[in-house]
């Protein structure tokens, strides 16, 4: 094996196209290999220990810090070489002596999320000396690197587009690095770091005299951050990144929703100290700016951040939700250049278009920013993001009352529906955190469930049969819904007719593809009060409306389901979409099933591969090892969990 310590300056190999690989690999792909390169990537995982790297580590490893490593896997093109690491990944073989031969130039995607024990300073450096054309890269929970080795790492990487350092020790020159070395930056994830605080976000957006500054920065989360800091801070930072990032279209942040009620009500001289104190530019200064940036743009055309954004769509580990519609509108908006925030005004009034701050327009009215999703709202602050976002189609809500006193009344359903109304039936993806009944939620979802296609609810309380019913048929278009919520505080012993057909009225949801369902239990219960009986007639609904469905969790479910899964699998007739044939994922913790319901859900759903059976009290580990057996003569692997 050949090494060297400068890299080889040829040429790639003319004549290859490049595929670009936009989505993760899937366990599904692993059990099932699709072709035989991928069925090879999976040999060479195997036998990565064993076979490929053993010279190297015997001989090489430990001995020097090679720039270049020449063979075997120099030749690999890029896209390979990702699949392979991916591979590695997520069967957990990635060691470090793999990371040495496959941190090579070619690399313009990296995820180490799920290695993050083998980062190291050391490791960065070889990926700051080797992959300087990387594009994305995931170094989520990196504890063992210091802010001053990302420092150096993130300064060899000027192409970066899409960068996640959730959960490591990024401090504020961490970002001021990313500020200057990452130019083109799209996607900046920095959640969960415990040494950020909001205010240390603000080098992001600044332009001093020498340039810097993410222009092209669309997407930011920076969630629980600055814990323990000013409660203004959040506001204050939020409102500073919002004015002066113009192309932002996705913005997590605590605080997010106060940030644009302060902007909204242009209260900037609450922020005049917080500025001063950070050296930056007070908000008042921002404001104007975007307001000339608005006029320049309406009397040009042109947008103002200047350059054309490169396309979200080109970010590869998939972290934007947008839909590829919601994209291609963008994009068609983003050249042109011609999308109207506002109407054209009289004297004294002004107008944006395009890219740049929005609509300086009527007096009641003030900038329109570009967010599409937004994390980090309170519901006293929804119409002003509401108003301030008229683009808004993804938002995660939390309706818990911040001074806590007293229950909740029938006014924040009212407020919560009219501000749910006012996106116009637009939203796609809607998280609400909401402490009252499922019957409170239903007309807020009526007004703007219609085109939602991902759906969860935190906190709620079950409060009855019907209002379920309506919450889901007021959702028509869900492919995910995800609800926790608390079982009701009284039996509901009302039955639904086993035998017969499923009433006509009952939900069907045909895009659905990820059903769960937790309820809460408290850890001393052995199992669940069984006092929703009826639910099982909405869940057989469900099951056998939802032909896609390839991901079902129901925790602590507070009915039988046995009489569900029978119901729904001894029908399914010959029909080419027949309920759970893509089923692939399930999981029944602490829940009543028995071995009956699931040698019947085994034999009938031949694609699944993970079986979650914790905690149910009427399976036995002979019931279990019984039902291995039986899963050992399908053609698909089945993983069962049992404890």
């Amino acid at each position: 094996m050949p090494l060297f310590r400068q890299p080889d300056s040829r040429e790639e190999m003319g004549g290859q196209k490049r595929r670009a690989r936009k989505r993760e690999c899937s366990e599904e792909e692993e059990d099932e290999p699709s072709s035989l390169v991928r069925l090879c990537l999976l040999s060479m995982a195997e036998n990565m220990k064993d076979l490929w790297v053993q010279d190297y580590v015997q001989n090489y490893m430990d001995q020097y810090f090679f720039r270049y490593v020449m063979g075997p896997f120099s030749l690999l093109p890029s896209e390979l070489l990702e699949e392979l690491l991916c591979v590695l990944a997520r069967r957990n073989l990635l060691s470090r002596a793999a990371l040495h031969l496959l941190l090579l130039p070619q690399l313009q995607h990296l995820s180490l999320a799920r290695s993050c024990c083998l980062v190291t300073a050391n490791l960065c450096s070889l990926v700051g000396a080797r992959c300087q054309s990387l594009r994305s890269l995931n170094l989520s929970g990196a504890l063992n690197v210091s802010s001053a080795a990302l420092c150096s790492l993130l300064g060899n990487l000027p192409t970066l587009r899409s960068l996640c350092l959730a959960g490591t020790l990024s401090d504020r020159t961490v970002m001021l690095t990313v500020a200057w070395k990452c130019p083109v930056l799209e996607h900046l994830d920095v959640s969960r770091c415990p040494h950020l605080s909001p205010a240390a976000l603000l080098p992001l957006p600044h332009r001093g005299q020498q340039g810097g500054g993410l222009k092209r920065l669309t997407s930011l989360l920076a969630l629980d951050v600055g814990l323990g800091e000013g409660e203004g801070e959040g506001a204050a930072s939020g409102a500073f990144l919002l004015l002066g990032l113009p192309s932002l279209r996705r913005l997590a942040l605590d605080g997010a929703g106060r940030a644009c009620e302060l902007i909204r009500n242009r209260a900037f001289g609450l922020t005049e100290g917080f500025s001063a104190q950070e050296g930056v530019p007070g908000l008042g200064e921002l404001w104007s700016e975007r307001v000339r940036a608005g006029d320049r743009d309406a009397e040009t055309g042109e947008r103002s951040d200047g350059e054309e954004s490169v396309p979200l769509e080109e970010i590869a580990d998939g972290w934007l939700r947008l839909d590829d519609s919601d994209l291609k509108t963008e994009e068609e908006g983003g050249r042109d250049g011609k999308t109207v925030c506002g109407r054209r005004a009289g004297a004294g009034e002004s107008t944006a278009r395009g890219g740049g701050g929005g609509v300086f327009g009527d007096e009641g009215e003030g900038i329109k920013l570009r967010l599409r999703e937004i994390d980090g709202v309170s519901l006293p602050n929804l119409d002003a993001v509401t108003q301030l976002c008229p683009d808004l189609c993804s938002i995660s809500l939390n309706c818990h009352r911040e001074d806590d006193e007293g229950e909740e009344g029938p006014g924040q359903a009212e407020v919560l529906t009219r501000g749910l109304a006012a996106s116009g039936g637009q939203l796609r993806c809607l998280s609400l955190q909401f402490p009252g009944g499922l019957s409170e939620l239903v007309p807020a979802l009526q007004a703007a469930g219609s085109q939602l296609h991902s759906l969860s609810l935190e906190g709620v309380r079950a409060d009855g049969h019907l209002a379920f019913l309506e919450l889901l048929r007021a959702c028509p278009k869900l492919a995910t819904l995800t609800v926790h919520v608390d079982p009701p505080r009284s039996n509901q012993e009302e039955e639904v007719d086993d035998e017969g057909e499923d009433d006509p009225g009952f939900p069907r949801l045909p895009h659905l593809c990820a059903l769960t369902m937790n309820f809460s239990l408290d850890e001393r219960q052995l199992r669940p009060v069984l006092c929703w009986r009826s639910l099982k007639g909405a869940l057989r609904a469900l099951l056998r409306g939802a032909p896609h469905l390839h991901t079902l969790s129901l925790t602590a479910a507070p009915c039988p389901l046995d009489p569900v899964f029978q119901q729904v699998l001894d029908r399914r007739g010959d029909s080419h979409e027949a309920p759970l044939q893509c089923l692939r994922r399930v999981s029944l913790r602490r829940s009543d099933v028995t071995m009956a319901g699931m040698v019947r859900l085994v034999n009938s759903c031949y694609r699944l591969s993970t079986l979650d059976v914790s905690g149910c009290w009427s399976m036995t580990l002979s019931n279990i090892k019984k039902l291995q057996n039986r899963a050992s003569r399908r053609r698909h692997k089945l993983k069962i969990i049992w404890t």
